[in-house]
């Protein structure tokens, strides 16, 4: 029985000072602080249930996004979880349609970034519930929009969910595992500015079992060419290697640019030019697919309709879904199912604050009770910021191990939300105080 009445709401502009070491830094984002809208929602339940959610960002425009939060807020406060959930294809239209709030963003920026902030944090809360069938997965899906890709009913006859094929499925959905280690593929990826420290990263990656390197580019060709050969020289022909240009080029730079790196032999290049640029990716696509180098973008991805034309354009041959960008689970499981009728590979978008925390969720459920396979599957890893979670990403052989906590591991340490809160928080105290 789903339990409780949502009370309150609460979020935070969350931001751990990155910059000042460069962290997280490539072509377009020179200084990135890794932020987080942080949503606490509280409930009457007599256990003290609370449900934790964010959406990641990089510093400047947290505040924007905690002021989208506070604005949705009147559609979650004062609700019954069960309300909610009987129903949470409603209740995600109620977010992503309010009449006056769409008007600056229909499904796409601050807006729908507090979107996916409040929704993961009803998915920690109903995911904290027992008892769940799997089949109302699909009644959380908004299909308006996508049905001339991906009907409900072809997508109960191809979801594994909906034949309840899978013995993991139900605990899928509660985002509790019952087996101890997790198959699923990822990478890890080097950002330090110094060759003498990226050879270092790649020693210690390599002897650590990580078979996948992914190398920043996009800003100065000869120093690309440069990189590309030192890693390739390190992990040999056998490792693989991935380029990611986050943006950078137009669509004509880019072929020629990644032409230039192809002796390198990378699987694919990630976000090559604008993520708005359905034609311009399939493009790339097509001219790079001669050279075996495939198209992978996703995590700047508004909405499942520009999924939907992407996998229509044949745009991409990975798909990179993020679980703060989207709206949520709701939006993600649209996504997901679409791939699997395309037939392209899902390779979650990860990093930042929190998104391993989350997508290892998503991708593992990707493998159990949707796609079935591993192939040229893998999801995104990067080593910090991990310890500011109450129930931080594990990995083990460079693999994911599956959370053993139910919830959608998004609750943060009560002092590192404190310290690191904007402004006022201990952290920022210091750094702002500096002449």
């Amino acid at each position: 029985m789903v339990r409780g009445r949502i009370t309150g709401l609460a979020v935070s502009d969350v931001r751990f000072p990155t910059s000042l070491g460069h962290h997280g830094s490539d072509a377009m984002h020179p200084d990135p602080d890794y932020s987080a809208a942080y949503v606490v929602i509280e409930t009457d339940a007599r256990d003290g249930l609370k449900g934790y959610g964010l959406t990641f960002t990089l510093g400047k425009g947290t505040e924007v996004v905690v002021c989208a939060v506070n604005a949705l807020s009147i559609h979650v406060v004062n609700k019954d979880l069960e309300e909610i959930v009987s129903d949470f294809r409603g209740f995600y239209r109620q977010l992503t349609s309010d009449g006056q709030l769409r008007w600056i963003g229909p499904e796409k920026g601050a807006v729908h970034l507090a979107t996916a902030a409040v929704l993961n944090a009803v998915w920690d809360l109903w995911a904290k519930q027992e008892g769940k069938d799997p089949k109302q997965l699909l009644s959380c899906i908004d299909f308006r929009y996508i049905t001339d890709a991906l009907t409900e009913e072809e997508a109960c006859g191809k979801s594994s969910f909906c034949q309840d094929r899978s013995p993991y499925s139900l605990s899928c959905f509660l985002f509790q595992w019952d087996y101890s280690s997790s198959r699923a593929l990822l990478f890890k990826y080097s950002k330090m500015a110094y060759l003498g420290r990226r050879k270092e990263l790649c020693t210690e990656a390599l002897k650590d079992g990580w078979t996948r390197f992914k190398v920043k580019v996009g800003a100065n060709l000869p120093d690309d060419i440069r990189r590309c050969r030192l890693i390739r020289e390190m992990i040999g022909p056998d490792k693989t290697l991935m380029l990611d240009a986050n943006q950078r080029w137009e669509v004509k730079e880019a072929i020629e640019w990644v032409t230039k790196l192809a002796e390198f032999k990378p699987l694919w290049i990630e976000e090559p030019t604008s993520p708005d640029d359905i034609l311009g990716h399939a493009a790339i696509s097509k001219a790079l697919a001669p050279l075996g180098i495939g198209v992978a973008t996703g995590e700047q991805c508004h909405n499942r309709v520009i999924f939907k034309q992407l996998l229509q354009a044949k745009a991409l041959s990975y798909l990179q879904i993020d679980s703060c960008r989207l709206g949520s689970v709701n939006e993600n499981l649209s996504v997901l199912l679409m791939a699997k009728k395309f037939q392209i590979p899902v390779c979650p978008h990860a990093g930042g604050v929190g998104l391993c925390e989350l997508v290892q969720h998503l991708i593992i459920f990707d493998y159990i009770s949707v796609s079935g396979s591993l192939e040229n599957r893998m999801c995104e890893y990067v080593d910090h910021l991990h310890e500011h979670f109450k129930y931080p990403a594990i990995i083990k052989k460079a693999s994911y191990v599956p959370p053993q906590d139910a919830g959608y591991s998004t609750e943060m340490k009560e002092e590192s939300a404190r310290k690191y809160q904007f402004p006022q928080g201990e952290v920022w105290q210091k750094i702002l105080s500096k002449p």
